[in-house]
């Protein structure tokens, strides 16, 4: 496992990684998250085996721009943000985090992203956490300092007639319809 810093060099780095099938413990706008490759099975299987997470929970991707997912109107014009968003049974993201955007578009514009802790624990904050839960069985923590929300993604489903549903509250405070 290898520690770099959120700089451009740890940029390349965590991309090369990425891009390989490996995983990467990232810094986010919310908290840290364990990331890989969409298009590597093995790598987003290691995501569910280093989380302990059960495989019947979906794992949301990470989009580095609303472009990149199918999500229109009104809740993608709530990106970049702490808000995921259920779409034709996929999860999208997109993180008000300038370098994790960077990272994603590098590697193609999406990236499969869990909370960087165990399942059932509390989500790490900064790398040192994220290295302690989980960074070791990664193959690359990139520290960028304190995320600073410091709270998960509000997650919502929206339905094919615009129905919004809340899944799980969190950093975005969703009350009456939007």
């Amino acid at each position: 496992m290898k520690m770099c810093r959120c700089d451009e060099a740890g940029l390349e780095e965590a991309a090369a990684v990425l891009m390989s099938g490996g995983v990467a413990v990232i810094p986010t706008d919310t908290v840290y998250g364990l990331a890989a490759h969409p298009d590597f099975p093995d790598a987003v299987e290691r995501l569910y085996t280093i989380k302990g997470r059960e495989a019947k929970k979906p794992i949301a991707l990470l989009a580095a721009d609303a472009e990149s997912t199918p999500v229109v109107g009104v809740l993608a014009n709530l990106w970049p943000g702490a808000l995921t968003i259920v779409c034709e049974g996929e999860g999208y993201r997109v993180p008000d985090h300038e370098w994790t955007r960077r990272l994603i578009r590098r590697c193609g514009g999406l990236l499969r992203v869990t909370s960087a802790n165990l399942s059932g624990r509390r989500p790490a904050a900064d790398a040192p956490a994220a290295l302690a839960e989980v960074g070791l069985a990664a193959d690359i923590t990139i520290d960028g300092g304190t995320s600073p929300g410091g709270v998960p993604s509000t997650v919502v489903k929206l339905a094919p007639d615009g129905a919004i549903e809340v899944l799980r509250e969190g950093a975005v405070k969703i009350g009456s319809p939007i």
